[in-house]
């Protein structure tokens, strides 16, 4: 079973502030999943063979392709702030 101050911990390493409903629905729920895990450890894989993939991995991609784009003083004309031919955004992370 998980702790409170567990699931506090998870929510302060996501940036995350629960409400006191939030982290009893969140302890519960998490403690639900880890019960769960739990008992797929108990499954007898004996000769079962390890797979990472169900099916054959293939990657789609297409080949690069060169083309024309706008003049840089174009793209910014729009943005709300711009510096030295950059786009300036708001910094979204703490220190």
């Amino acid at each position: 079973m998980i702790k409170k101050e567990e699931v506090e911990k998870i929510a302060g390493l996501a940036y995350l502030k629960l409400s006191d409903e939030e982290r009893e629905t969140f302890t519960r729920q998490l403690g639900d999943i880890l019960d769960y895990v739990e008992k797929l450890n108990e499954l007898d894989t004996d000769g079962v063979v390890p797979t990472a993939y169900t099916v054959p991995m293939k990657n789609v991609l297409r080949d690069d392709k060169v083309g024309s784009s706008i003049p840089r003083e174009e793209a910014l004309d729009n943005a709300p702030d711009k510096k030295d031919g950059l786009f300036r955004v708001p910094s979204i992370i703490g220190e």
